[in-house]
Formats: C-alpha cells, structure tokens, sequence
C-alpha cells in the first residue's frame, strides 16, 4: 500500500484500544480497548491525554522500545481513520499496531491474541481493514459475551457492565495489560502461548 512505502519504523509499536470517546461511553463493553490502554497507561503512572493524529495518545517504553499508547476520537465506526494517521504520522507498517477490541463472540473475561484474521462483524475492525486494506496486523479480542434474549447487539454493546460482571471484567482487564506486557517485551508467539485461555471470577 502506497502510504507505507517509506523508510519503516521497527523500533515503535503502536497498541490502539477501540472505544467511543465521549464520557457517557467511558464504562460501556464497547469501551473495554480503552480500558485496558488506559490500566496499561496508569501502571506506569502515565494518562492517555496528548491529543494528535485523531486520537488520545501516550508515549513510552518497554526494553528500549518505544510504545504508543492511543484512543481514537473519531468514534468506533470510523476507527481506521484514527489508525491511519498514526501509522503515517510515526512511519510504521500496519502490522506494528496491536488493536484491542471486544467480542460478542467471546465469553466473558476470555481474550485471544491473533497476529491477523478478519472483522468478525465488529464495526471498529471493520473501519480498520477497509481503511488500511489489509487485515494484517495483531490483535487482542476481548470477550463480553452475547446479549441476553432477543436483545439487539447494537445496543448490548453501549450499556455499561452490569455489577455482576464487574469482577471478572476487573481481572480480565489486569490479565489483559499483563498480556500486553508480555507480547510488548517478548513478542507475539509467547504472548498467545501464555494469554489465549479464559480468565475466572475468584
């Protein structure tokens, strides 16, 4: 793709968790890439708040790499607009971005680490894949399981987790930063070799 043929970054990682970026979004399931970003953020006493390229970023390193953390503010359903103007601005290949999303198909508190594969219906993703035309790049699928009934998705997705889901949501979110962590440090395989498994309320 045209965009990417410069001289490449390898040294930058870019890890981009999907969300609305309106306050009364802040606690719904479709924000749980930004929950993460943003606990991946507070570990290191840092905060999401430089406002560049479309999103929220953070920048800061992991064994003398330099890691950008970063929320887009162009909603989810235009999120590759977000994505493509990071890349461009920091010279990086798609496949140097990690996407965080969450997934009906899922249960909750499980999450998959892939290093490419399709949309699977989500909107953000889908943003992503037609904007960059490549699918391409890792990501970390985070399950919120499906709604209840006859419940549309659309609206599931925009409610806030309900209190009986608070705890494993909680420790899927501290599971999920010790996966970025992992895969940021030692790299993809060991991340999905330690990461795909479910995590459990205790």
């Amino acid at each position: 793709m045209k965009l990417f043929k410069r001289q490449e970054d390898r040294s930058t990682q870019l890890v981009l968790g999907l969300g609305n970026h309106e306050a009364h979004y802040k606690n719904n399931r479709h924000n749980i890439g930004f929950m993460i970003v943003d606990h991946l953020a507070a570990r290191r006493e840092m905060a999401i708040t430089k406002k560049q390229s479309r999103s929220l970023l953070v920048t800061m390193t992991f064994q003398d790499k330099k890691v950008i953390l970063a929320k887009p503010r162009t909603y989810m359903n235009q999120s590759g607009r977000a994505a493509q103007a990071i890349l461009s601005y920091y010279k990086l290949v798609p496949n140097r971005m990690m996407v965080i999303f969450d997934d009906l198909d899922l249960p909750l508190g499980v999450i998959r680490i892939r290093p490419s594969g399709g949309t699977g219906g989500h909107r953000g993703m889908r943003s992503i894949q037609n904007t960059l035309k490549t699918q391409d790049y890792p990501r970390m699928r985070v399950g919120i399981g499906r709604p209840p009934g006859r419940m549309d998705p659309a609206a599931y997705v925009l409610q806030d987790f309900s209190k009986d889901e608070l705890e494993i949501v909680e420790q899927c979110i501290e599971r999920a930063v010790d996966c970025l962590i992992v895969f940021l440090e030692q790299g993809i395989e060991d991340a999905m070799n330690s990461c795909n498994q479910a995590v459990q309320a205790t």
